[in-house]
């Protein structure tokens, strides 16, 4: 960015492109790195925290930054893939200063932080935040939007970023990242400080918390949970997908698990501990409790509607299970599969029960990991249903799930091992 240049304020860079000289994305901004200084003078923009393809988090310092313009930022194509870890002499601002309550100089009114701005210094490659823009009254809630004169002032006008803040907000930071599909937020949540990470749980509503949740390493999600109230737990680990609430409740003390079912509706705790009675590593215990289940005299048209639910995920969107009633799991007799692309080759009027598929065996709810695994990779299938020795369709099992318990323990926090010197983005 050339002097002279006008500021950029830090908001519209999160998510931003950052490519190396040939034009190759290298990665996504993920927060800025600054260093407070004494005096009031303005924090000294160290770099950027880059998150790779590979979801590593690096440091990119802004003397490798050659140009910020049009929603991309252009580097000078050599990383440092060491992995990131912030210094105590560090601050992020996405993580640590917006939201942040600070004190106007002049009056000594109370303000909250919405977004900083930066700027390259004359003739040096050196950036630093020049002004904060700030909003008068009291501070939002995770329900309700803060109102108040919003207003730009220069960073020397305020005071109270270099205090450790117990109350910070999360209303601006979650404004930030809004877009972030669930696995990428709750990357950003899993390399926030504890005390940071509990309050932005705490802004998140139950169903998007939900969504979070089953995207993060277990250590991170017990302890998300166990600083929710009980309520409000009870109530996640009900927006959740049942088996992953059912694997996140099979991690805690066995007092905590009857506490929190019993705060859950009837239906849900019953799912829950019918999911919780199977072993880990099989069908029983991978299923979901919530496929799409009809009736026989349903039809195509009442499938295709069920399907475009957007709160399915694809693989279980994939194909209906039709059975006799009752049609909440544990059903009446399972009659069979109907896939979704069978589903868009036939009249909406067709009954389901014409074209059901009922050559494919299901699983056994007792069914080892490596047969499940096998099942998949022979049929092609990315759903498969369970079914008890009645003959009752019990749930089913969905490829990442399966996924999820072949993969190493830690793969959520495991990263591709690169080489951890100085290398040119291009590989040479």
């Amino acid at each position: 960015m050339a002097a002279g240049a006008p500021r950029i304020f830090v908001s519209h860079l999160s998510g931003v492109a950052v490519f190396d000289p040939a034009g190759d994305q290298v990665g996504r901004v993920r927060d800025l790195v600054v260093m407070l200084r004494m005096a009031q003078r303005p924090p000294r923009l160290l770099g950027l925290v880059v998150e790779l393809a590979t979801r590593r988090r690096i440091f990119l310092p802004m003397t490798r930054v050659t140009a910020i313009q049009s929603g991309q930022i252009i580097t000078t194509g050599v990383l440092n893939v060491r992995r990131f870890e912030q210094r105590p002499t560090e601050r992020l601002v996405f993580g640590e200063l917006l939201d942040r309550r600070v004190t106007l100089t002049e009056t000594g009114e109370e303000v909250t932080v919405l977004d900083l701005s930066v700027h390259q210094l004359p003739a040096r490659r050196e950036w630093e935040i020049d002004r904060v823009f700030v909003r008068k009254g009291r501070k939002g809630t995770a329900f309700r939007r803060a109102k108040g004169e919003a207003l730009t002032v220069e960073w020397t006008a305020v005071t109270g970023f270099s205090l450790e803040e117990q109350g910070q907000g999360a209303e601006n930071l979650l404004a930030t990242f809004e877009q972030l599909r669930p696995a990428d937020l709750a990357n950003v949540l899993h390399h926030l400080s504890p005390k940071r990470r509990a309050e932005v749980a705490a802004a998140l509503d139950d169903d998007r918390l939900a969504d979070v949740l089953e995207e993060l390493p277990e250590d991170d999600q017990i302890e998300i949970l166990g600083k929710l109230k009980e309520e409000r737990a009870a109530d996640v680990l009900e927006a959740m997908d049942p088996d992953d609430a059912a694997d996140l409740l099979g991690e805690l003390p066995k007092d905590e698990q009857e506490r929190l079912l019993s705060l859950m509706q009837p239906g849900d705790a019953a799912d829950m501990r019918r999911l919780m009675s199977y072993e880990d590593r099989t069908a029983g215990g991978l299923m979901t409790t919530e496929p799409i289940v009809l009736r026989p005299d349903a039809t195509v048209a009442d499938a295709l509607a069920r399907v475009r639910n957007p709160d399915l995920s694809p693989a279980l969107a994939a194909q209906i299970y039709v059975c006799r009633p009752p049609d909440e799991t544990p059903t009446g007799k399972y009659l069979g599969t109907v896939h979704f692309q069978r589903l868009l080759r036939e009249p909406p009027p067709s009954l389901v029960s014409s074209i059901v598929d009922s050559d494919l065996q299901p699983l056994d709810p007792d069914a080892d990991l490596p047969a499940i695994a096998g099942f998949f990779a022979t049929y092609d299938m990315v759903a498969a249903p369970v079914v008890d020795e009645s003959g009752s369709l019990l749930g089913a099992v969905t490829v990442d799930d399966v996924l999820d318990h072949m993969l190493p323990e830690d793969w959520r926090e495991t990263e591709f091992h690169l080489d951890e010197e100085e290398v040119a983005t291009d590989g040479s």
